[in-house]
């Protein structure tokens, strides 16, 4: 057996005729903590969106050797006017053992206030959600994600817009789970925290541009090429065709502009 947590293979995703994430293949390693990296509109959140099964792939395919899987979207995704306490939020984390209409047991409450104290929220349970700042909402998030007792963690821009004392907070955490053996996929945009805290990173610019150890990805020149042709790409490009090819493999052939395939030669 591997010792894979995540294969993909010619993984294609896309929204309304547009592609957005071009044939994706390689392997995650079980344990690893990987950055997402990109510019705006790379297909980092699409990508994650993909793996976890809420967007399903145009071709390809995306293989995920887990138990259980755990989300955290970006918080501009959420729906904070909702009337619900943190409490409310945070147990969402039971559902995948509960059900939403589960009950909740006298250790689950032992559990999630447990949780809410290691994200420096105790005391908070009966908070209405618009009640808290950008920092807590996240750590609220997070409790929520340690409920889940995932052993696969995708989070969407988990520091956006965060205090400088919840990101060296939630960095900790995340390096714990990781710790325990839990693998982590993390889009950023910040390319000072992917180098400092990221052993791994997938660099993206809608199809993959490097994948490895962060200092071998995060360099001038592949960030050049990732900028290159993101602003290349042509936004008319329908879905990828794929054809075979005379030794068997199959190539992508998007509709692009003559941009783009100047960078391909130059950089």
């Amino acid at each position: 057996m591997n010792d894979f947590c995540l294969e993909f293979q010619n993984f294609t995703l896309g929204y309304q005729g547009h592609a957005a994430v071009h044939h994706l293949s390689g392997s995650v390693a079980r344990g690893s903590l990987t950055a997402i990296a990109g510019a705006n509109g790379s297909g980092k959140s699409t990508l994650l969106k993909g793996i976890a099964g809420i967007l399903k792939p145009i071709s390809g395919s995306c293989a995920a050797h887990i138990n259980r899987l755990a989300y955290l979207p970006q918080q501009s995704e959420l729906d904070r006017t909702f009337p619900a306490r943190v409490i409310d939020l945070v147990a969402l984390g039971f559902w995948q053992r509960r059900g939403l209409l589960g009950r909740i047991t006298l250790q689950d409450r032992a559990e999630l206030t447990k949780c809410l104290g290691a994200v420096g929220l105790e005391g908070f349970e009966k908070r209405p959600l618009d009640s808290l700042s950008g920092g807590q909402m996240q750590r609220a998030l997070f409790a929520r994600t340690m409920l889940q007792d995932a052993d696969l963690i995708l989070l969407d821009e988990p520091f956006n817009a965060v205090d400088a004392r919840t990101i060296a907070d939630l960095v900790m955490l995340v390096k714990g789970w990781t710790a325990e053996g839990r693998t982590v996929l993390c889009v950023l945009h910040d390319h000072v925290l992917v180098r400092e805290h990221f052993p791994q990173t997938l660099l993206l610019a809608r199809k993959l541009v490097s994948w490895g150890p962060t200092p071998d990805v995060m360099t001038a020149a592949n960030l050049m090429r990732a900028r290159g042709f993101q602003e290349a790409w042509d936004e008319r490009s329908g879905w990828c065709e794929e054809r075979l090819a005379p030794d068997g493999h199959g190539h992508c052939h998007p509709i692009i502009d003559k941009r783009e395939q100047a960078v391909a030669a130059h950089v």
